[in-house]
């Protein structure tokens, strides 16, 4: 876990927590879960309030993150690029500085890494990164969660990763390593993962040029969209590169019978998933998506307590 001089928490990339950790953050969650349903009033970050930075858009993070500061009593401050001058106007490291001082908590999403890692080094508070171009451990939370919920623990399982070797496929390599499970990826020439990411984690990893390779017998297999916000411009030459890359049902064959289907969204059928897939009987998209919330609140309620203590 990333450690500012002030011995403060910070949540950066899934691998700043020990396995212990992470699976009893998804306990937390699941019981979180259970006592939202449940009707249960908890509110451990009453009068607390999380500062989220967007540098990119998005529709489940910002719900989530602000669904979760209220449910747990506290409040959540949007910051879109027109609020803040993170990194232009005025240094990342005065605006750590400053904000810090205001709230307890602090959410970016941005592109580039080294922009939350600056962030964290000069801040008061725990920092959690929302998105980076190079890690999406939020997802990575809310994914395990769904997992565990459907399927039970996934140590010693097999997951298939078919598509981009993007920020997603980073943040997986480390679950493989965290959660111990065996990753196969399918990517295509020229779209693998950062070498630096699969050196962390070649004994839990396979990189296969073939899609049917990587399903072949898998637990779970996860895709993302074929081109991230910011990469518009190589939408076309992305299409002609990941065509064979597409999660149909011939895809979903090679699996296990009770094999899980996720996607972080938004999905674009058709393209990197079929319909059938990700509207069929093992897709958990939706029960993904919403662990976003859930999860997050362990995350928040952990880091928060980290703080304190």
């Amino acid at each position: 876990m990333s450690v500012n001089p002030r011995q403060c928490r910070h949540f950066l990339a899934l691998s700043d927590l020990t396995p212990d950790e992470a699976h009893r953050l998804l306990e937390r969650a699941i019981e979180l879960k259970r006592m939202l349903n449940a009707g249960e009033t908890y509110l451990p970050l009453k009068h607390r309030t999380l500062a989220m930075i967007f540098e990119k858009s998005s529709t489940r993070t910002r719900v989530s993150f602000e669904t979760a500061m209220a449910q747990f009593g506290g409040h959540a401050l949007f910051l879109s690029p027109r609020d803040t001058q993170l990194g232009r106007g005025e240094p990342v490291e005065d605006s750590a500085r400053v904000l810090s001082r205001m709230v307890d908590l602090i959410m970016i999403r941005t592109f580039d890494h080294a922009i939350v890692e600056r962030f964290a080094a000069h801040s008061r508070v725990p920092v959690i990164n929302g998105l980076t171009d190079r890690l999406h451990p939020c997802q990575l939370l809310a994914d395990m969660q769904t997992y565990l919920e459907h399927r039970g623990a996934i140590r010693g399982r097999r997951v298939a990763w078919i598509g981009d070797g993007n920020n997603m496929c980073h943040s997986y390599i480390e679950a493989a390593r965290i959660f111990d499970f065996e990753l196969r990826m399918a990517c295509p020439e020229g779209f693998e993962p950062d070498g630096d990411m699969l050196d962390q984690a070649r004994d839990h990893c396979t990189l296969v040029g073939d899609p049917f390779v990587a399903a072949s017998e898998a637990d779970l297999v996860v895709t993302d969209v074929w081109a991230s916000m910011g990469q518009e411009a190589e939408q076309a030459a992305r299409l002609e590169a990941f065509a064979p890359f597409q999660v149909d049902d011939r895809i979903m064959a090679q699996a296990r019978p009770n094999a899980l289907f996720m996607h972080c969204l938004p999905a674009h059928r058709g393209e990197e998933v079929s319909a059938s897939v990700i509207d069929g009987p093992r897709s958990v998209v939706w029960d993904e998506a919403e662990n976003r919330l859930h999860s997050q609140k362990a995350l928040l309620e952990f880091l928060a307590a980290a703080k304190a203590g």
